[in-house]
This record gives C-alpha cells, structure tokens and sequence, in this order.
C-alpha cells in the first residue's frame, strides 16, 4: 500500500481547494435540509393523531426500505454515475416531504417515510464517492482523510443548525400554519422542502462529473450490471484481509453506540425539572450535533498525534468512546450526564473520517460507491441489533446497565482495529 503524503490545504492546487470548498457547502445544505425536521418529526406525527406503536411502524418502514435499497443504488451509482443517482435521491425527499404535507393519513405517511428510506438509498455512496475520486485526481499522493474531516464537520454543521431552526421555526411561524389550515409543525418541512430544492439546483450545476452514457438502453445495462457489481463487492468485502476486519468492527461500533444515541432522551428527561425538560432536551439535540461536527474538525489534529496511521487512530477512538460510554451510564445528575454526553459526541465525531480513509485506501473507484453503501448497510444492521439487545437488556434492569454492557462491543472493536493496524504494518513493510 503506497504511503500517502501529509495533507496540507496551502499545498493544494486551487481545483483541489475548490472541490473541497463545493462539497462542503454541498454537504452543508443537504444535512442542512434535513435537520430542519429532525428536531419536530415525532413531535409533527403526534399532532397528526399517530400514537407511540404507529409512529414506531413509520420509521420501521424507512428502515427496512433503506435497507432493502441500499446495495442495489451503491451498485447503480458505480455504473451509471453518481451525480443522476444523488438527484434522484433529492427527488425522492422532496416526493416525502410533499406527502408528509399533504396528508395525515397513517398509510400516506408510510408512504412518505417509505420515500425517506429511498432517498437514504440512493445518497448512500453517491457524492462521497464522486469526492474521493474527484480529489485524489486533482491531489495525487495526497492523504484523503482531513478533507474527509472538513466535510464531516459541514455535515454535522447543517444537521446541528437545521435543528436549531427546525425547532424554532413551529414557535416563530406556527400562527401562520394554524391560519392555514397546516399543523404549526409544517412550517418546518415546508423549509426544508425549499432548502432541499436548492440542493437539487446546486447538485445539478456545481457539481461535475464526467458524463456517462444515459440512454434507455445504458440505463437497463445498469441496472443489468448492478447483480455483478455488488456480487464482486461483497466478495471483496469478505475475503479482503483489512476490509472484513474494518467493517467487522464498524458494525460492533454501531451495536454499542446506536443505542446511546436513539435513547438518550428517555434517560436524560427525568433529571430535569417538568417545566424545561423540553427545551433542555431540544438544546442537547444541538449541543450533540454541534459536538460532532467539533470532534470531526479535531479528527486531522489526531490524526497527526497517531502519526497518519487510521487504524491505530480509530483503535484509540473506540478505547475513548468505550470509557465515555461506561461514564455517561454512571451519571445520575444532569450536569455529570450532560459533560459525558459532550465528550461521547465529539469523539464521536472523531471517529467518522479514519474509517472512511481506510475504506477509501483499499477500494477501487469502479466500486466505491457499493462498498460505501454496503459498509452503511452493515453498520444499520449493526444499530438494529444493539437497539434490540439493550432494550432487552434495559427493560430487565436499567438503560446504565445495557450501555455499560453494549461498551464491551466498543472494546472488541478496539482489538479488531488492532489487528488491522498490524496487518496494514505489515502490508507497507512488504511493499517497500
């Protein structure tokens, strides 16, 4: 494996810099778009009359289309492109967000999550792939991972302020939508509905990707094509020494994670007092966000501390989130949680771009995209059985007990990126 050369912004020709600078603002409006319905979703099904169980079957629904998806568009985005696949995807959230308008009836809903599913499909592996490729061209030799980390931490960005203004928004304009006849919620996803037009539009004149043939007849040879490329990628994935060994414990790393990151709110509220519990509550979802992006911002500098070498980065990560996590289940008081909750967050967001650039190092660009999209499917199958497992575990003795326990998978994966660092070692000896 050749040794790629330290990243340095300044060093970078200006098309370098530019295609940085595009995605980043790409990444922005698209995470951007999103958030602004984060912070209300459950909050808008409630008003449209969804109880808890039918609220759960919607984002089921999204889960299991997302799932079902995930391989066959990381395939077709290898084939035909990754720039007409990622505007599909942008017209499939807009065909959500207009349902979700449209109607409060159960199986409309469905049918809109159905949509969000499908758009995380098609994103899956799409523009990641086409900025990885795009920029080891334009910076040969030239290590991927900060700015990998530069555009983590405009995705988390967006996400955090989109969910700041989505959670605004209801209390500001509501009036509006109530006059209207709309739920005050609306407000929020008739914004994101316009932002995320606006990335249709920037998706459609910013970025470039060498055209490819899109003729009816190219389109079913891709389609035709797809079976055979995520045959080959699963067979790289299996067999490869690094690539088994990285996803193996990515997947362990969402089992101990997920579930911190979906149940937080259940065990934070009764610590706080009736009247604010909300507000705090929705000031966390930020802080969180906020606190991701800082950690992916701080990824490069760790980096460097580890001497560019991921796998002994990401080893060093899980061993701090696994500690993190064990101390978040200790807490009792908000204040202990809440500086827990931060620490967790941000390295979290540490973790994201040195997993991304051992991925990126071993896989070619005629799959990138499927690997991309299977490591994503790997890792939610990874969330689903932790969420099934500490909820098990929870539901017997306690959320502390089931986060301490689902901190031993982080531990696993601190010794699985062991191994890999050992093997890339040895890799680059044998190469010189």
């Amino acid at each position: 494996m050749a040794t790629e050369n330290e990243f340095s912004l300044h060093t970078l020709s200006a098309e370098a810099r530019r295609h940085i600078r595009v995605f980043q603002l790409h990444q922005f409006l698209d995470r951007f778009a999103m958030g602004l319905t984060v912070a209300v979703v459950t909050l808008a099904l409630t008003d449209r009359g969804m109880d808890l169980f039918q609220i759960s079957l919607l984002f089921g629904v999204y889960s299991l289309t997302t799932m079902a998806m995930e391989l066959p568009f990381g395939g077709l985005a290898d084939t035909i492109g990754r720039k007409p696949v990622f505007l599909a995807a942008v017209v499939a959230s807009l065909m959500s967000l207009a349902l979700f308008l449209s109607s409060s009836d159960f199986y409309v809903l469905a049918l809109s999550f159905a949509f969000i599913g499908f758009g995380r499909a098609l994103r899956s592996g799409t523009l990641d792939a086409w900025f990885v490729e795009t920029f080891k061209a334009a910076a040969p030799g030239v290590d991927v991972q900060p700015a990998l980390a530069k555009a983590q931490w405009a995705n988390a960005m967006g996400l955090a302020l989109g969910a700041v203004l989505g959670g605004l928004l209801p209390d500001a304009f509501g009036w509006v939508a109530k006059r209207h006849g709309f739920s005050i919620y609306d407000v929020s996803y008739a914004v994101s509905f316009g932002v995320m037009l606006l990335v249709f539009l920037f998706t459609l004149l910013a970025i470039a990707e060498k055209p490819r043939l899109m003729n009816t007849k190219a389109l079913k040879q891709g389609f035709a094509d797809v079976p055979g490329v995520v045959k080959e990628a699963g067979l790289l994935a299996l067999t490869h020494p690094m690539l088994s060994v990285l996803l193996a414990a990515l997947a362990l790393f969402l089992m101990a994670t997920n579930p911190v990151e979906v149940i937080w709110p259940t065990h934070a509220k009764p610590m706080l007092e009736d009247g604010f519990a909300n507000t705090v509550i929705g000031a966390l979802t930020a802080t969180y966000f906020f606190s991701i992006a800082f950690g992916a911002s701080l990824s490069p500098r760790i980096s460097r501390m580890f001497k560019r070498r991921h796998a002994v980065t990401l080893s060093g990560i899980f061993a701090c989130l696994a500690v993190f996590q064990i101390a978040l289940a200790m807490q009792g008081e908000i204040v202990g949680f809440v500086v827990a909750f931060v620490l967790f967050s941000i390295t979290l967001g540490a973790s994201e771009t040195p997993a991304s650039s051992i991925l990126h190092t071993f896989v070619e660009d005629r799959q990138r995209s499927t690997m991309l999209s299977l490591r994503s499917l790997i890792q939610q199958l990874g969330a689903a059985l932790g969420l099934i497992l500490t909820g098990a575990v929870a539901e017997v003795y306690s959320t502390p007990v089931a986060w301490s326990l689902g901190a031993a998978f982080l531990l696993i994966a601190v010794m699985l990126t062991g191994v890999l660092a050992l093997r890339i070692r040895a890799t680059n000896r044998s190469d010189r």
